[in-house]
C-alpha cells in the first residue's frame, strides 16, 4: 500500500467564530467535532497518516479533544504555526495575523515525505472527496513533461458551500474540457441575496450558484515542498513589512498554473460541504451530521 497523508490546517485564530476555538466546537452526538469526521473517511478513503498544524496555545485543548482520541487509530503527528516562524531576514515587524495557508502547509514540510493532501479543521467534505484524492494521489502515472508538478483539487458546486449564517470566500475554478483547472478567481462576499447569489460588497455581481469552487482541499506530490518553500521565500521579500498580507494556496497554485509549473486536476464532487465559519452555523452543522447518521453514513460513535 502505498503511503498518504492528510494535512489537517488547524491553527486559525477564527475571528468570525466570535470567541473560543471553533475547531474544536463538538458537532456529533458523542462530541465529535469536524475534525473527527473528515479524519475517519480519509482513513476509510486509504490515508495512513495524519499531520496536524495547530498552535502552540491550543495544543493542550486539542490533544484532549481530538488528538489523544485519534491517534489510537491512526499514525498522528503535531507541527505548530507560528507567525514569528520565519526566517530571520524577514522578521522585519511585529505580526500578530498569520502568513496564510501557504505558511501553514510548509510548516509541515518536515513531517511529510510521501503524496498528501491538505484541508482545513472547520470544512466538512464528505466521503467522495477523500476517496477521490486518495486514488488520485496512489495512481501509477508518468511524470508530467517539463518536470510540471501534478497536482489535483477537489471541486464542489458552489451552492453546496454556502451559508446561512453570512458570506463566505471561495475560489472560484476555471477548468477545460479535459478537467485540468486553468485559473481560480478568489471571490469575496459570496451570499445568498434577493433569490440569488451575488459577490462583492460596494460592486456586487451575480455568480452562477454551479460554478465549481475551491474548498481549500488539495492533492500534492511530495516536491511540492520544495516549489512552495520557493514561493514563499518570494512572497517574504515582497511582503515582509505588511501586517495584513497573507500568502493563500490557491493564489499560489494559480501562479503556478499561469506559470506553466504545474497542472492541477480538478475532481468534481457533489457532496454538501457544511462548516463552522460563524457561531450559528453550529446548530445547522450538529443537524446535519445528525441526518447523516441517520441515514447510516456515520456510526452513532465514531470511534467506539
Amino acid at each position: 500500500m502505498k503511503n498518504c497523508t492528510l494535512i489537517i490546517m488547524a491553527a486559525g485564530i477564527g475571528s468570525r467564530f466570535g470567541g473560543g476555538i471553533k475547531q474544536l466546537e463538538p458537532v456529533g452526538p458523542s462530541n465529535e467535532i469536524i475534525m473527527d469526521y473528515s479524519v475517519y473517511d480519509a482513513l476509510a478513503a486509504g490515508f495512513n497518516k495524519i499531520v496536524f498544524i495547530i498552535r502552540h496555545d491550543i495544543e493542550q485543548d486539542f490533544r484532549e479533544r481530538i488528538g489523544d482520541r485519534i491517534s489510537g487509530h491512526a499514525n498522528v503527528s503535531y507541527v505548530f504555526q507560528e507567525t514569528g516562524d520565519i526566517p530571520e531576514s524577514h522578521k522585519k515587524i511585529s505580526r500578530k495575523k498569520p502568513w496564510g495557508t501557504c505558511h501553514a502547509v510548509l510548516c509541515a514540510k518536515d513531517a511529510v515525505n510521501e503524496p498528501f493532501a491538505v484541508i482545513n479543521a472547520d470544512d466538512y467534505y464528505g466521503k467522495q472527496a477523500f476517496v477521490q484524492l486518495h486514488d488520485y494521489l496512489t495512481a501509477e502515472r508518468e511524470p508530467l513533461a517539463g518536470g510540471k508538478l501534478d497536482l489535483c483539487m477537489a471541486g464542489f458546486i458552489l451552492k453546496n458551500t454556502l451559508s446561512d449564517n453570512g458570506s463566505v470566500t471561495r475560489g472560484i475554478c476555471r477548468a477545460d474540457s479535459s478537467g485540468k483547472l486553468i485559473g481560480i478567481n478568489e471571490t469575496y462576499n459570496i451570499r445568498r441575496e434577493g433569490g440569488k447569489v451575488l459577490s462583492g460588497k460596494t460592486e456586487t455581481a451575480e455568480v452562477d450558484e454551479n460554478s465549481r469552487v475551491s474548498m481549500n482541499m488539495w492533492g500534492c506530490p511530495p516536491e511540492f515542498m520544495d516549489v512552495l518553500a520557493d514561493k514563499f521565500e518570494e512572497f517574504l521579500c515582497e511582503n515582509d513589512e505588511s501586517e495584513t498580507a497573507e500568502s493563500l494556496l490557491p493564489i499560489m497554485i494559480d501562479g503556478l498554473l499561469k506559470e506553466g509549473k504545474a497542472e492541477c486536476t480538478v475532481l468534481e464532487s457533489h457532496d454538501r460541504w457544511f462548516g463552522v465559519t460563524y457561531k450559528e452555523d453550529r446548530a445547522a452543522v450538529a443537524e446535519s451530521i445528525a441526518q447523516l447518521i441517520a441515514d447510516g453514513e456515520y456510526p452513532v460513535s465514531l470511534w467506539g
